[in-house]
């Protein structure tokens, strides 16, 4: 039994493999590693950036305002929570562990340069997320309760028509369970292991079982009391959270690359000329070529931001309006907080303050590495402690939500109090650790949805330079 474990195991890790790192082909006797998705997510990207000339780059301060100014607290609409709270949920799942380690692994792999390649990525990602989001509102629905449902299964159902419900099913199926590795028990095990770390204790030491436990608990409790109240107390709470711990995080990573000033140019020049040129081997680092950087910097990208996976969109869908291109804009903003900023930040501390040639053995801590270089006594370890924990629970908030509406697009209301209940346990699993298995599966289905979603963002896209167009010349810009 465990051995057939273990090849179901196996084979879920190289299928992994091959949709986020890339499938390996033979040509003219070399080897080249040829990755599936990132292409696709690039490609939808880039196709949108140019069908909607570039409205990442022209729209983006106009976004902005939209977001974070007094209309993004004002009800502009049919709706639930407004445009800030919306952000908010939205980004309350896709700042995460990806901001902190992601970054690491992409910079200790790829060296310097995959930053560069992480900008890339999130620039065009800003066109899709602003896709999603536009369609998100066009297509969403009122349930029974009057409250406002939308996402990628009803936007392919609506909008491409009912011969596509098995796209949208497929969708749905695949983000119900995925939500469980990638916004539930990798975010519980993140949380356990900080706070192992934060009061003294090393990982395996006796006594640590126990504060695991406690800690899925404590967790698992703190979620289902949140989730009760469903979007609107998850947008209440991650629209005090999300502000709270981006400004802590960002608040360190300034403290640090003012602190190495000096060594911001430097870190900026060998940035740039290493997404170009590869990465020669120092200290630790065994160096890197171009593609490794590119794949590295795209992939850690996609997982940080989440553009194009179709999970934002579900958020989106709540917001207080009328209008599902002012929403869009929203939207889009998720995507340059996410990655332009608080990727940035976190890649250039590794970069300042040097540790990133310690290589990739030393990735897992290597954000806190810096932050111990860059802050005072032991002030670096207990900033990245806490950003973890609050960058993991608020993830737990946001993937809770997104994972509820799938299940209640399939099965319908009824099934979501059962959802609740299996998420809190999965907490308290992850927690303690195990079930890789299905964290292995869950990240197969992660990459899974983006599938469904990337047809209909290419099917629909006349829709979205429509509804941009109609909505650019109602406000005169």
């Amino acid at each position: 039994m465990d051995s057939e474990s273990n090849r179901v195991e196996d084979f879920l890790g190289e299928l992994s493999g091959w949709l986020w790192s890339g499938i390996p082909i033979e040509i003219g006797g070399k080897t080249w590693i040829i990755p599936l998705l990132l292409i696709l997510l690039g490609g939808t990207g880039i196709y949108l950036t140019i069908k909607l000339r570039v409205i990442q780059l022209f729209r983006l301060g106009y976004g902005l305002r939209m977001a974070l100014g007094k209309h993004g607290h004002e009800s502009r609409g049919e709706g639930d929570v407004t445009h800030f709270q919306s952000l908010m949920t939205a980004l309350a799942a896709t700042i995460g562990t990806g901001n902190i380690v992601g970054v690491a692994t992409a910079v200790a792999t790829g060296g310097p340069g995959a930053i560069f390649w992480m900008w890339v990525i999130a620039f065009i990602g800003m066109a899709t997320k602003y896709a999603e989001g536009l369609l998100a509102v066009k297509y969403r629905v009122k349930d029974e309760r009057g409250r406002m449902q939308g996402g990628p299964m009803y936007y392919i159902e609506r909008g491409m028509g009912a011969k596509w419900k098995w796209l949208a099913v497929a969708f749905a199926v695949f983000g119900s369970v995925a939500a469980f590795g990638i916004g539930n028990m990798v975010q519980a095990n993140s949380v356990a292991n900080n706070v192992i770390t934060l009061i003294g204790m090393e990982p395996g030491a006796e006594g640590t079982a126990r504060v695991t436990l406690i800690t899925g608990i404590v967790l698992a409790a703190l979620t289902g009391l949140v989730l009760l109240g469903g979007i609107k107390s998850i947008a209440r709470t991650s629209s005090v959270l999300v502000p709270f711990m981006a400004l802590f995080y960002i608040a360190g990573c300034l403290f640090i690359i003012l602190r190495f000033a000096g060594e911001v140019p430097a870190a900026f020049a060998t940035i740039f000329t290493d997404a170009f040129t590869g990465t020669a081997a120092t200290g630790g680092f065994l160096g890197s070529g171009i593609a490794l950087a590119i794949r590295m910097g795209v992939a850690r990208g996609v997982f940080s931001n989440e553009s194009g996976l179709g999970s934002a969109p579900i958020a989106a869908a709540a917001a207080k309006t009328n209008e599902p291109a002012e929403q869009a804009l929203v939207s889009m903003t998720g995507t340059f907080l996410d990655s332009i900023v608080i990727c940035t930040l976190t890649g250039l501390a590794l970069v300042v303050t040097g540790v990133w040639t310690e290589g990739r053995d030393a990735a897992a801590g290597m954000t806190q590495m810096a932050f111990s270089h860059g802050l005072p006594g032991k002030s670096g370890g207990i900033v990245v402690g806490i950003g973890v924990i609050t960058f993991a629970y608020s993830s737990l908030l946001g993937w809770a939500y997104y994972g509820e509406r799938c299940v209640e697009y399939l099965l319908g209301m009824k099934a979501i109090l059962i959802y609740r209940l299996l998420w809190i346990v999965a907490i308290v699993a992850g927690a303690v650790g195990g079930l890789h298995l299905v964290w292995t599966l869950a990240d197969v289905l992660n990459a899974l949805m983006a599938a469904p979603n990337l047809i209909a963002l290419v099917a629909l896209s006349g829709v979205v330079v429509a509804e941009t167009r109609k909505y650019l010349e109602k406000i005169g810009r």
